[in-house]
């Protein structure tokens, strides 16, 4: 007789007035299991998550939880029920501890309860333990890394006795090693039977822990098949309806003229030491390392966010002096950085105020906003990017990762640069928008601008350069030839243990 599965949904239906998110999907997870769930931004993965936990009733269909069937269920009754998520950013509070913020999640309110502290902190450790996690109970949690942080939410997760687990893109901020480490906490919650929903854009870690998967797209389920019955490019397949020949497209053509070159720049404030390289016109010059290696601080110095100390930046051969943003973009120098919320676009503001955002003295010299003029440019990168939205007037916030990310990259492709900078330009977007995306930067780059592409997505850095710089600890140790790089190679260079290659 086949074991009840945790979670079962029969044809569930969700609509938000005329748009429906969900069409008829059926999902089903088992004890000591990883279960992916795949499909673009827009497939219906987050609605369908906020269903399981109680945030959208279904509109149809049935959901049933270790074989009962629930009915109106609301965030408490899940979390009552073992379900719980952990998302991209933990919801902790920075300025508590480890065992406060765990606490806080499994301790009844009672403001007239007394806290046994000791009690507390032993709870926090056997839970610690559980996840493998190697700092202390005591730790504020600001002290914490983006994985520690995941650890904890973990935790918090087991200790309310979740037997059901969804991880929304746990991985998409960390590096390669981060990644592995948290790999291993899934295999372990899944021997002791745990069932886990995994949700991420990344397939090589999908074939590495999942052990079925659950392609959805325009939010409907297209069935669920064990990982050892399909490939990359049927998945691929699956999801965006449609043949995704080149993820990363070769370049077919030679670079040009040096662009930029840069000697002996050092800026021991931002961790950057004696760096030097050049990138050529029409060519994709990609940065690999782990976390902390420097590479955003070194495109932080170019952009003239942090001064250097010394070194020479030259521009088609002459030299400049970059002193700040300003400077750099009077150069040519463009820098779309890693946290798009943050500093990629502004979430309230239109797709179009985005878009013009960086050269609002050359569109309005005398202070008056034109907004026809300032729609008109918008509307052409709406166009030439493939930017999916509404209109141009739609706040950014309402658009899509990848649709954010082609936002951010419009507003400095608006100052007509001749280097871009791009930090993680891929990060938590689905890969349509990657490859999308990917055949942008091709298409930059056989116009003749040259492109610094930062990434901690090794199978992107491998695809998409044309020559591979690996940073440790503030320097260049490594230049490597993209045709030629492997894997190990570049993290044999990154984590230096042994010989590093030069091409």
């Amino acid at each position: 007789m086949p074991e009840t599965p945790l979670l079962q949904l029969e044809r569930i239906r969700k609509s938000f007035g005329a748009v429906r998110a969900l069409r008829g999907v059926s999902f089903e997870l088992r004890a000591g299991e990883v279960h992916a769930l795949l499909g673009e931004n827009g497939a219906g993965k987050t609605t369908l998550i906020k269903v399981i936990t109680g945030a959208h009733p279904p509109d149809d269909g049935a959901m049933y939880v270790h074989g009962k069937t629930v009915h109106a269920l609301r965030p408490a009754d899940a979390h009552a029920l073992g379900i719980a998520a952990i998302y991209q950013q933990p919801a902790l509070f920075p300025d508590l501890t480890v065992a406060e913020n765990i606490a806080l999640a499994l301790e009844p309110l009672n403001p007239f309860r007394r806290v046994c502290w000791k009690t507390r902190r032993k709870r926090a450790q056997e839970l610690l333990a559980r996840v493998g996690a190697e700092f202390s109970e005591e730790t504020e949690v600001r002290a914490l890394s983006m994985p520690e942080q995941q650890l904890v939410e973990i935790a918090k997760a087991l200790g309310s006795g979740a037997r059901i687990l969804i991880m929304d893109e746990p991985t998409a901020s960390l590096t390669q090693k981060e990644v592995r480490l948290l790999l291993g906490v899934v295999r372990k919650l899944r021997i002791e039977g745990v069932g886990i929903i995994y949700i991420s854009h990344r397939l090589e870690e999908i074939f590495e822990v999942a052990d079925r998967v659950t392609v959805l797209r325009d939010g409907e389920s297209l069935g669920t098949r064990a990982l050892s019955d399909v490939n990359s490019a049927q998945l691929i397949r699956l999801m965006v309806g449609r043949d995704v020949e080149a993820i990363y497209p070769p370049a077919g053509y030679e670079p040009g003229v040096t662009m930029l070159e840069v000697e002996r720049l050092d800026a021991p404030k931002a961790g950057v030491h004696e760096v030097s390289f050049s990138v050529r016109a029409g060519e994709i010059l990609g940065f690999a390392g782990l976390v902390g290696a420097g590479r955003t601080e070194l495109a932080r110095v170019l952009f003239g966010i942090e001064p250097p100390a010394a070194g020479v930046i030259r521009l088609r051969g002459r030299p400049i002096v970059v002193r700040n943003p300003r400077d750099a973009v009077a150069h040519g120098i463009a820098y779309v950085p890693e946290d798009r919320r943050r500093h990629g676009v502004i979430l309230e503001m239109p797709v179009a105020a985005n878009a013009t955002m960086a050269i609002h003295r050359r569109l309005f010299p005398r202070g008056w906003l034109r907004r026809v003029k300032e729609e008109a440019l918008a509307r052409d990168f709406v166009r030439e990017l493939g930017i999916k939205t509404a209109s141009v007037d739609s706040p950014a916030g309402t658009l899509s990762g990848g649709n954010q990310q082609k936002v951010a990259l419009a507003r400095w492709l608006a100052t007509n640069p001749k280097v871009l900078i791009l930090d993680e330009p891929t990060q938590g977007v689905d890969i349509g928008a990657k490859a999308e995306i990917h055949r942008i930067l091709r298409t930059l780059a056989a116009e003749g601008m040259a492109i610094i592409l930062i990434s901690s997505d090794l199978p992107e850095v491998l695809g998409m350069s044309d020559r591979i710089a690996v940073m440790r600890g503030g320097r260049i140790v490594a230049t490597l030839n993209g045709a030629s790089a492997d894997a190990d190679a570049v993290m044999t260079a990154a984590l230096g243990t042994t010989g590093e290659a030069a091409a």
